[in-house]
């Protein structure tokens, strides 16, 4: 059987492009001390044996990046990429730190502003960090450079004026939200990788919107539930490379792998009634 990041190989071409599938760092540093130690490294490790090879962090995120370190240092370096956050003023600061709590190098390094995880990444903050990730993309210390938001104007806006190899977009792309569709369209136009976050929200989880039990109605008659069209949605427009899931458990994380295996029969997303709710 195929691994996730196989399984969902982007079609379209872009500068940069991480695996379909990746393990968001966000739930990894929950709880703290030692005592989420275990379960967090059990987490990366379920991750990798179910076929993933992208895994974001940030500072932001706690114990996140010493735990997501320790698992990845029994992997061969080759075979996984890993991303984290700039948080704070100083962008080579902080990407040397997230490096060394990661023991690891990485791959790419998105800017967010003031380390608040919702936060969209301000333009003076951005503005200051582009030269600094630059030059290390230049340097070859990292391999590529990019912006994280829930705001995909601010997002756009980045696109539009600089050379990004990548933005992670934290919702606004999902089977209840495609608000951020020109934001893909103009990251297609540039070559430009776009991550996909909180596909699997509350409201998917536990269809508990109208909305949610519309589109679930749909879904069944094609025996597909709706978590497993949330995470196969955002590969629809050719702009999405990658999706990030959290987890916290390793068999949480085992069953999201599960249902990014099961196909999602093409009749559906054709479907009139589907198309009339997305819109």
């Amino acid at each position: 059987m195929a691994a996730p990041s196989h399984l969902l190989a982007p079609q379209a071409v872009n500068k940069f492009r991480p695996p379909r599938f990746g393990l968001g760092g966000s739930r990894l540093g929950e709880p703290p001390g030692p005592g989420g130690d275990t379960p967090a490294i059990a987490t990366v490790d379920a991750a990798y044996q179910a076929g993933i090879r992208f895994f974001d962090s940030s500072p932001a995120y706690g114990d996140a990046e010493a735990r997501l370190g320790t698992a990845l240092s029994r992997r061969p370096r080759g075979e996984f990429l890993v991303s984290t956050k700039v948080v704070g003023a100083d962008a080579e600061e902080s990407m040397r730190g997230s490096m060394q709590r990661l023991g690891l190098a990485v791959d790419l390094v998105l800017v967010q502003d003031s380390g608040a995880s919702e936060a969209a990444p301000g333009p003076a903050a951005f503005e200051a960090a582009l030269p600094v990730l630059d030059g290390l993309r230049r340097e070859g210390v990292i391999k590529a450079i990019g912006a994280a938001s829930t705001d995909w104007q601010a997002l756009d806006r980045l696109v539009r004026d600089h050379e990004l190899d990548c933005v992670l977009l934290a919702g606004r792309f999902s089977l209840l939200d495609q608000s951020a569709r020109p934001l893909l369209d103009r990251c297609l136009a540039r070559g430009v990788s776009v991550i996909v976050s909180g596909v699997l929200s509350p409201e998917v989880l536990h269809t508990d919107s109208v909305p949610a039990r519309r589109i679930s109605a749909v879904c069944e008659r094609y025996g597909v539930s709706l978590p497993q069209a949330a995470l196969a949605f955002p590969a629809r427009h050719a702009a999405v490379t990658s999706v990030l899931i959290s987890a916290a458990s390793p068999a949480e994380i085992r069953a999201d792998a599960a249902l990014v295996r099961q196909p999602v029969p093409a009749n559906l997303w054709r479907d009139p009634e589907l198309l009339r709710l997305l819109a």
